[in-house]
C-alpha cells in the first residue's frame, strides 16, 4: 500500500500541476481584431438620445446613462443598418447592481412592433459576491413579443468589467452573428434558415434599465435604490455597416484576416475557450425548453 501510494501522490500533484498551468496560460490570441477595421465615431455621429434625456451625459466623447427610482436611459442610432460591426467600449458600475440591465443591442422592434428581431448584449447586474453576467441572444420576427422564443448564451468574463472599459461587438453579416470581446469571439449564431436568422434592417441601441423581474437569478434579486444611480459609460463607438439604404453592392466588415467571412482556426480556438472557461448557459442544452420552436440547435 505505501509503494502504491507514491505513484498515486505524484500523479496527483502532476494533474493539480497541469490545471495550474493551464489556467496560467489564459485566453489564446484571436490573432485579428475585427473592430481595428472600422473607424471609432463620437455619440454625436452615430447616435441620439432616444429616452431618459435627463439621465444622460456626455464629457469628452465619453456617454454616460444612469437609472434611478425616476428613470433610466436609452439612446439609438441615427439610421439604421442592413448588416455590419457594431461596437462600443463600456464599463459597469460595481457593488449591488442586481435587477439592472446595461445594454448594447440591434433591434427594429419600432418599425415592426409584436414582430421584430433584435441581437443582444446585455450586462445582468448582480450581488456583491458574484459576478456580472454578459448575456448574448437572438430574436426573430416576434419571437421576443409575448412568443419569447429567446436564444440566450450567458457567460461570465475572464476580467472585472468595472474596472475599465472593454470592448464589445456585434458582428452581423448574411450568412452569421459573431459575438466579441475586446475582439476575442465569444459566440458564433449561423444562418442556417431564413426562419432562425433577422434579416430585415434594425438600428443600433443602448439603454440602462430595471429589469427586476428576471435580469438577476430569474428574478430572485431585485434593484434595490437605496443603491442609486445605477451608471454605465459608453465610448470608442463602431459603426461600421451597410445602411439600410444604401447601395446593394455594399459588403459588411469581414470577421477575419482572410477576408472570407469565416473565422480564422486562431479565432475558433480562442472562441473555444471562452465557451470551455466562461459559458455558463447555452439555450440548446436546457432540458426544459421546448426545442421544436429552436430547429437550429
Amino acid at each position: 500500500m505505501a509503494w502504491c501510494s507514491v505513484p498515486f501522490l505524484f500523479y496527483l500533484l502532476l494533474g493539480f500541476s497541469m490545471i495550474s498551468l493551464s489556467n496560467a496560460q489564459g485566453l489564446p490570441s484571436p490573432g485579428y481584431s475585427p473592430s481595428s477595421r472600422v473607424t471609432s465615431v463620437t455619440f454625436n455621429q452615430g447616435f441620439r438620445n432616444q429616452w431618459g434625456p435627463q439621465h444622460q451625459r456626455l464629457d469628452q466623447g465619453s456617454l454616460t446613462i444612469w437609472l434611478d427610482k425616476s428613470s433610466g436611459s436609452g439612446f439609438k442610432s441615427l439610421q439604421p443598418y442592413q448588416s455590419g460591426y457594431f461596437g462600443a467600449a463600456v464599463k459597469l458600475q460595481p457593488g449591488y447592481t442586481a435587477g439592472v440591465i446595461t445594454s448594447f443591442y440591434l433591434s427594429n422592434s419600432e418599425d415592426h412592433p409584436g414582430n421584430h428581431d433584435e441581437i443582444d448584449i446585455e450586462f445582468l447586474g448582480t450581488t456583491p459576491d458574484k459576478p456580472y453576467t454578459l448575456q448574448t441572444n437572438v430574436y426573430i420576427r416576434g419571437s421576443g413579443d409575448g412568443n419569447l422564443i429567446g436564444r440566450e448564451h450567458k457567460f461570465h468574463l475572464w476580467f472585472d468589467p468595472t474596472q475599465d472599459y472593454h470592448n464589445y461587438g456585434i458582428l452581423w453579416t448574411p450568412a452569421e452573428i459573431i459575438f466579441f470581446v475586446d475582439d476575442v469571439p465569444i459566440r458564433r449564431y449561423q444562418r442556417k434558415s431564413e426562419a432562425t436568422f433577422p434579416t430585415r434592417p434594425m438600428w443600433v441601441y443602448g439603454s440602462i434599465w430595471d429589469a427586476s423581474s428576471w435580469a438577476t437569478e430569474n428574478g430572485r434579486y431585485k434593484a434595490d435604490y437605496s443603491y442609486q444611480p445605477f451608471v454605465g459609460k459608453y465610448t470608442n463607438f463602431k459603426l461600421g455597416g451597410c445602411t439600410a439604404n444604401g447601395p446593394a453592392s455594399c459588403r459588411p466588415p469581414t470577421a477575419s484576416p482572410s477576408g472570407s467571412g469565416s473565422l480564422s482556426q486562431q479565432q475558433v480556438m480562442a472562441m473555444n475557450w471562452v465557451q470551455r472557461n466562461y459559458l455558463v448557459y447555452n439555450y440548446c442544452h436546457d432540458p426544459k425548453r421546448d426545442h421544436t420552436q429552436t430547429p437550429e440547435c
